[in-house]
């Protein structure tokens, strides 16, 4: 009797980088993200507290309201004759107030799109504008070096600081007091007002522009983002710099809280978002983008996170739903076969014939199965194969040189599929669990078609590319072994210079061997 054919078996290796930790598996559940092309930069983006928990982005001169479970646009604002910005919904979902190029600020009714108020003062683009917590009170920045708050029945300004030396380009407001704000300047200073009192309460200097700000909300603690620094300040000690956080390459342009507040992210120029702990201010994992970030947001519950860039585009990347199994219920009397009249009692001597499941093989397996090896590598050289899972591709070819019909499988292939598998050699070839199959392959690829080089421009710029990665990795082992042997030179002058002091220092020691006269 014939052997059950074997599915093959791809090995496995570990990700050099990241560990397996609950951060990584948290925030690796996310879907695939949906990525829509607005009209301009992407400088803001504000999720609403209450439910459906719509997400206002700001980008150009109008205002997108999203909705969270199509990703689909259900509203637009384009009450602006110029740029918009730092659109912010109230604690209650019900407003939503942004700033402009135009100096003013607007407050819109989120359900009929009209202007309720409009604040007067400023005399350049106003780029923050916060709802306070109290609800009737609204916090201001502007490119004037100026920071006010409104009132927002009486349509009237509260108060105005004058402190900043340069734009004001972020701001927020305290969830603990409905009269403390935050404010960071281009000045390199960051400014904690009480609407109480007549000047700034604290201020710090971050020693970079400041894009972001971030406060804790017990409002003892607050962060301050410019250039490629995070700076942690604890404001109940007088504004005494706890630690700072260098981990972006570029600047870093958002802040936002998630994960009810256990955890805090951070968007970049770099591309990257950070997401860190509260507690030891590690990160915890790093999501990539295909632009950089101007904006950054997260919904409540993290049900999904938003993301802003300075090319116009907007990711939006739901939590996958968790999977829930559907039992069917069993229908009575659902058997062929059943004894009538009676229940029937299982006996120790009854014989049990278990139906076995048809095994479902890929197509790879497959066509090893019928010996067809050309078309079974065929197969894995397709690019959602081997860009996603090289391991699978790398196993055929150790499977067909096992079986050794390797050199059958690989000749005969047209220049299309031959070029495809010069890069992919190329590509592995510098991976360390791949590098012995691969230079077997390459091996074998010239002696069957060294004869063709120089009749197909393909496959010789492909060949071309596949004798520059040999020679680079050449060329960083021979400069590893220099390295090496410099190192064994060192390391013998030590030991040698080591063993010379300890000779020296037992020569100089009185021989407890002496004859006494």
């Amino acid at each position: 009797m014939a052997a059950s054919f074997k599915k093959t078996q791809a090995k496995t290796f570990p990700r050099v980088g990241e560990t397996a930790t609950r951060d990584v598996s948290y925030w690796n559940n996310l879907t695939v993200p949906v990525t829509v092309k607005e009209y301009g930069a992407i400088t803001h983006i504000n999720f609403c507290p209450v439910s459906p928990n719509y997400l206002a982005v700001t980008c150009s001169a109008r205002i997108q309201i999203y909705s969270p479970q199509t990703c689909q646009i259900v509203r637009t604002i384009s009450r602006f004759k110029e740029a918009a910005h730092s659109a912010c919904y109230r604690s209650d979902g019900r407003l939503l107030v942004a700033g402009g190029d135009e100096g003013i600020i607007n407050v819109f009714d989120v359900n009929s799109k009209s202007s309720l108020r409009t604040f007067r003062g400023h005399n350049r683009s106003v780029q923050v504008a916060r709802f306070l917590s109290d609800n009737i009170r609204v916090l201001s920045g502007s490119d004037d070096k100026t920071a006010r708050i409104w009132d927002l029945s009486s349509e009237k300004q509260i108060i105005n600081y004058k402190e900043h030396g340069d734009y004001i380009r972020t701001g927020t407001v305290s969830d603990a007091s409905p009269d403390i704000v935050l404010t960071g300047c281009y000045d390199h200073k960051a400014r904690l007002f009480d609407a109480r009192m007549p000047a700034s309460v604290l201020t710090v200097d971050h020693g970079f522009p400041i894009e972001s700000v971030l406060m804790f909300p017990n409002g003892g603690i607050f962060m301050t983002a410019g250039g490629n620094n995070i700076n942690v300040w604890d404001a109940l000690a007088g504004g005494r710099l706890l630690t700072t956080l260098s981990h972006h390459h570029k600047a870093i342009t958002s802040l936002t809280f998630c994960s009810n507040n256990q955890r805090f992210m951070s968007g970049s120029l770099d591309r990257h978002v950070k997401i860190y702990d509260v507690t030891s201010y590690q990160v915890v994992h790093t999501l990539d983008y295909p632009g950089s970030i101007l904006s950054l947001s997260v919904a409540p519950d993290d049900t999904m996170v938003a993301v802003g860039m300075a090319d116009g585009l907007l990711s939006m990347q739901k939590r996958k739903e968790s999977e829930t199994k559907i039992v069917k219920p069993v229908k009575k009397n659902s058997y062929k076969y059943q004894l009538q009249a009676k229940t029937y009692v299982v006996q120790k001597t009854d014989q049990v014939v278990q139906h076995k499941k048809r095994e479902i093989l890929a197509k790879y397996d497959r066509s090893l199965k019928k010996f067809d090896h050309s078309k079974a590598l065929d197969e894995v050289l397709q690019l959602k194969v081997q860009r996603k899972h090289p391991e699978v591709t790398v196993g055929i070819m150790q499977e067909l040189m096992r079986r050794g019909t390797i050199k059958a499988a690989l000749a005969g292939q047209d220049s299309k599929s031959l070029c495809m598998l010069i890069n992919f050699v190329r590509h592995n070839l510098t991976k360390s669990e791949f590098a012995v199959t691969m230079m077997d392959v390459s091996n074998i690829i010239i002696d069957i078609y060294w004869s063709t080089i120089g009749q197909n421009s393909f496959i010789d710029s492909a060949l071309i590319g596949l004798k520059k990665t040999v020679d680079k990795e050449l060329e960083l082992i021979k400069l590893s072994m220099e390295v090496l042997g410099a190192m064994d030179v060192i390391f013998a002058a030590a030991h040698s210079t080591s063993t010379t002091k300890t000779n020296s220092n037992s020569s100089q020691l009185p021989s407890e061997n002496k004859t006494i006269s």
